[in-house]
């Protein structure tokens, strides 16, 4: 089931990043504000473009999250793997997941005091 969500999640995430899905969107919504005239832009027909998009935006929150988490551990795995194949490097930096949101803070902060440095 999993495989098949992430199959789906990606697949549906490329597909409505596509400019054409924006365009079908635009299409979509000039179709909906020509028949405004046709309906008296009654409140069911405001009611049914409310309703649509929120469907459609309550769908791809999950969709869009699915994907976005699937991308981000992919990117941290790669990074934590440049990280481990550097002789030199900081290695506690591997397992910044347990860190509270002050430590990350100290530890941006004194990423920021070096980069300060060099620049000098």
């Amino acid at each position: 089931m999993e495989k098949i969500f992430r199959k789906f999640a990606h697949k549906t995430s490329e597909l409505v990043g596509s400019p054409y899905a924006f365009l079908v969107s635009i299409s979509l919504i000039m179709a909906w504000l020509l028949t405004g005239p046709l309906f008296g832009f009654s409140d069911t027909w405001q009611l049914l473009i409310n309703t649509v998009t929120t469907i459609i935006t309550f769908l791809m929150v999950f969709l869009i999250q699915n994907t976005q988490n699937r991308d981000t551990k992919m990117i941290n795995i790669k990074i934590d793997e440049l990280i481990k194949s550097i002789k030199d490097a900081n290695t506690k930096l591997l397992d910044l997941d347990d860190l509270s949101d002050t430590q990350l803070t100290k530890l941006e902060e004194s990423f920021k005091k070096i980069a300060h440095r060099k620049r000098k």
